[in-house]
């Protein structure tokens, strides 16, 4: 089963300006982080971003907030509680005008939303808010796909920790050229030569 850009959505957790300097490999993991919503925006899929009791943790990285659709700002640790999987499976639109006014048969069927149910997934801490995130968006019947170099914990031991749990309760685990080139699919796709140079530096810090 591959990743496709056009059932796909991006969550990126807790990417915070006073979280990242503790972080193991925090430079690395953000730079990647950057990547991955660079190449999420030019493939029109959606990216959302959480940060975790902001006034005290501070806002996420600035270049990476500014990628993000809209940034959900939570207290508990898992977003799903504060409301992300509302914007992940937004409701149903109401039918417009009055269906009342026509029979049955000559009202125009509500298109249905396209489905975008596999949610790529990173973030800090990984054994924390990444995983209290990921573990309620699996029990919620969303497909999870955790890109493993793009999250950390300020300890390893922690980050794989996390990696073995979630594995173990049904979530894919991918890197960020994992899931670019899965997007992409094809070297003939339009987005390719532009994006290929971001994948050639591979999320370097300071790219």
């Amino acid at each position: 089963m591959l990743l496709d850009a056009s059932t796909s959505q991006l969550v990126l957790v807790d990417y915070q300006e006073r979280l990242m300097p503790a972080i193991f490999e925090g430079a690395a993991v953000l730079a990647r982080a950057r990547l991955l919503a660079q190449v999420a925006r030019r493939l029109q899929v959606p990216v959302w971003g959480t940060e975790q009791n902001p006034s005290r943790l501070g806002a996420n990285d600035a270049a990476l907030r500014a990628l993000c659709q809209q940034t959900l700002a939570k207290m508990h640790f898992g977003a799903v509680e504060e409301g992300l999987g509302e914007w992940l499976r937004p409701p149903p639109k109401a039918p417009a005008g009055n269906a009342r006014s026509l029979p049955r048969h000559l009202q125009k069927p509500q298109q249905a939303t396209p489905a975008r149910g596999s949610i790529v997934i990173a973030g800090c801490e990984a054994h924390v808010c990444l995983l209290q995130t990921a573990l309620d968006l699996i029990e919620d019947e969303f497909e999870v796909w955790v890109v493993t170099d793009a999250c950390s914990s300020r300890t390893e031991r922690n980050r794989d920790a996390a990696f073995d749990r979630l594995a173990g309760a049904g979530a894919e685990l991918v890197t960020t050229e994992m899931v670019a080139f899965e997007w992409l699919r094809s070297c003939e796709h339009p987005a390719f030569k532009e994006l290929l140079p971001l994948l050639k530096e591979g999320g370097a810090p300071g790219a």
